[in-house]
């Protein structure tokens, strides 16, 4: 099983993910595109043993998921085996509940989130963040992303920093990626363009960030994992997949 590389991070995919066929269906033509390695996101329903079989029969890592706060909260013990029954060490929940969306809120989610954390580390896993642009936000000076990382233990709340939701907040994510070194083992890649001056989702490469910069802070700060995201695509969503692992390749990630 890989430990690290490249995974196609699956809600990319979603629309063809709705049943354990179309699951299975899915798998092979994410392998056969050239992806070793898997995000577990955008899932429908499907047993975990299930979901482990087809996994091992591609040859295909689970590197990481995404999980609701809710199971967090509420079922975490059975959110525990599931990740050991997948091989899988990492754990993010892809953004806070609304009602965390301010000031007080990023200091008590930090504080919960740490909690969290502590009890995936007992079993081996780790936890992390996953951030839109929403965390921009800038409360008496200081951006939401800023209260979150100030607040949480750096032990137990890992951070999965999205390249193009920091771009679109007005952040720069190469710098984020450097603040947040040794705190990251997953980074999600996805590229921003304009199309008729609208800011859209891009394969990587496609569009106008700084991957020059980006990728070396990524392996500087320790990152793991390269997860190829894109929640929008302007083409086929399996052909989005297929550009930005060529581009990434092309482009030496490692």
């Amino acid at each position: 099983m890989k430990t690290s590389g490249i995974a196609a991070q699956l809600y990319t995919l979603r629309d063809f993910l709705k049943t354990p066929a179309d699951i299975a269906t899915t798998m092979q033509r994410v392998k056969a595109i050239g992806y070793d390695a898997v995000q577990l996101s955008g899932l429908g329903p499907i047993e975990p043993q299930a979901l482990a079989t087809i996994l091992r029969e591609e040859g295909l890592t689970a590197a990481a998921t995404h999980v609701s706060f809710a199971r967090l909260c509420n079922d975490l013990p059975a959110l525990i085996d599931e990740h050991l029954l997948w091989g899988c060490r990492n754990v993010a929940i892809g953004a806070m509940p609304d009602e965390y969306r301010n000031a007080a809120g990023y200091v008590r989610f930090a504080k919960e989130a740490t909690e969290i954390g502590r009890k995936l580390a007992d079993a081996g896993l780790t936890f992390s963040y996953h951030n839109h642009s929403f965390e921009f936000e800038k409360f008496d000076g200081k951006t939401g992303m800023e209260l979150l990382y100030n607040n949480a233990d750096p032990e137990f709340l890992l951070a999965e920093i999205d390249t193009y939701w920091v771009q679109h907040g007005g952040g720069d994510p190469a710098a984020w990626i450097e603040k947040l070194s040794g705190r990251m083992v997953i980074v999600h890649l996805k590229d921003l363009g304009i199309v008729d001056n609208t800011q859209v989702m891009a394969e990587i490469g496609v569009g106008n960030m700084n991957w020059a910069r980006i990728l070396p802070a990524c392996r500087a700060a320790g990152v793991t994992w390269y997860a190829v995201e894109q929640d929008v695509c302007q083409r086929d969503p399996f052909e989005s997949l297929t550009i930005s692992l060529a581009n990434l390749h092309a482009m030496d990630w490692a």
